[in-house]
């Protein structure tokens, strides 16, 4: 290859020379790069506040892990072995150990009684002070399921089960309610209608909003201890169950709900006896709606990138054209047709990978911007949470970019090769 003929995109020669074609009309430069700049930007900021909402609605959810599930008894709607439809059933012990034997795609069996019943409240008192307050009757695998944060203390453990002791674990709204400010919880006795336990905890949920505050005013005591107390024998108000996660939830349901319907003589087909719900349900759900929003944005965000790539290539096509007697010089002074397209080319991909940095630089600086205001009020954004974009999303937007602006360049330039060298002298 002769010298000066090399490939080299962007020497320092080249580049002087793009520049100088660009800053010779600014104001056009500028509106030509807007649109691709434009695109980027948008692709950027929606996908990022789509993310915001996305960890705001997961965050709401608190640390529930996704492969947990809960399980009811509710009301036969057909009948079934000589029952008549609406007959109501309960959960028992038995069931629990007919869970754990049976279920291969369960690791983890939580039974969980609540005294009043759901969403039922207790009068707790202390001294003088006293609260409406939640009481659960748990075994230890529940935080497993619906983790907390300990403060003080601990949780519950396998002896508070076997030896059946009367201890609690207190939520910290429970301890603003019923302490004064700096009274050591730990060792002190509350009373549940008229059953002294000792507390021997102090939690904090993770869960955020209206969910936080009613878990944060919530005490967990022993299962067995709740069911003698308070005479309910082995009655179990509903299942809290830990998944296998290499199984699909819906495989894991179905498997539970046969498993109880044949224990508890319910028709196969009825769909109302038995009331369950997923975290891993919930989840893909919330996957799928905003999935569906990032692919939203990347579609408009790529019109407006098209239409930004149409309007350069329609830029240099008049460029091409302005300059047609310096490109006819060139030819007649040996220039290869495949020299001048790739200065175009060139030109047309700098202003297209300029304009792109400079739309995800203020995108970036957008999210950034935001979610720093978000954090310097406390993180007072409700559901929309520390908007973000991944670095792989980011290079997905600008490999389109290179792609569209490699397109743009194509016409000009073989508009530019077509330019005949001796016509070209001569034009004015």
């Amino acid at each position: 290859m002769k010298k000066g003929f090399k490939i080299n995109l962007f020497d320092r020669d080249r580049a002087l020379e793009i520049l100088q074609v660009f800053l010779t009309n600014p104001f056009r430069t500028f509106l030509s790069g807007l649109g691709v700049g434009w695109g980027l930007f948008m692709i950027v900021v929606t996908v990022g506040a789509s993310n915001g909402l996305e960890n705001g609605v997961t965050s709401d959810m608190g640390g529930r892990v996704k492969n947990s599930m809960f399980l009811w008894s509710q009301m036969t709607s057909m009948p079934y072995k000589g029952f008549n439809r609406g007959r109501r059933f309960e959960f028992n012990n038995s069931d629990t150990e007919y869970l754990r034997e049976n279920a291969s795609s369960i690791k983890l069996v939580a039974p969980r009684n609540q005294l009043g019943g759901h969403r039922g409240s207790n009068n707790i008192m202390r001294g003088t002070k006293s609260g409406a307050f939640n009481v659960y009757g748990d075994v230890p695998g529940y935080i497993e399921i619906d983790p907390v944060k300990i403060l003080s203390g601990r949780y519950l453990n396998q002896g508070d089960l076997d030896n059946e002791r009367k201890i609690a674990v207190i939520g910290k709204r429970v301890l603003e309610l019923l302490y004064d400010k700096g009274e050591e919880p730990i060792g002190s006795t509350i009373q549940v209608q008229g059953v002294l336990f000792s507390v021997v905890g102090v939690y904090s949920t993770y869960k955020t909003g209206e969910d936080a505050e009613e878990d944060n005013q919530s005490i967990f005591i022993p299962y067995t201890t709740f069911g003698k107390a308070f005479n309910q024998g082995d009655l179990v108000g509903w299942y809290s169950l830990l998944m296998d996660e290499n199984i699909h939830a819906d495989s894991s349901a179905a498997e539970v709900m046969s498993l109880m319907k044949q224990r508890k003589s319910v028709h196969p087909d009825d769909t109302r006896a038995l009331g369950h719900w997923s975290m891993a349900s919930a989840f893909e759900e919330i996957e799928t709606i905003f999935g569906a929003f990032r692919l939203i944005s990347f579609i408009f965000g790529g019109l407006a990138l098209l239409a930004g790539a149409i309007g350069i290539m329609n830029i240099m096509l008049i460029t091409v054209r302005e300059r047609t007697k310096e490109l006819g010089i060139r030819r007649a002074m040996g220039a290869t047709p495949f020299t001048v397209m790739r200065q175009i080319m060139a030109e047309t991909m700098f202003l297209t990978v300029l304009s792109g940095l400079a739309g995800v630089s203020l995108g970036v600086a957008s999210l950034e911007g935001v979610n720093t205001l978000l954090t310097s009020m406390g993180g007072a954004g409700g559901s929309f949470r520390n908007p973000e974009i991944s670095l792989h999303t980011v290079l997905i937007a600008l490999g389109v970019m290179l792609i569209m602006g490699i397109i743009a360049g194509i016409l000009p330039a073989i508009r530019a090769v077509a330019i005949r060298p001796v016509e070209a002298i001569r034009t004015e």
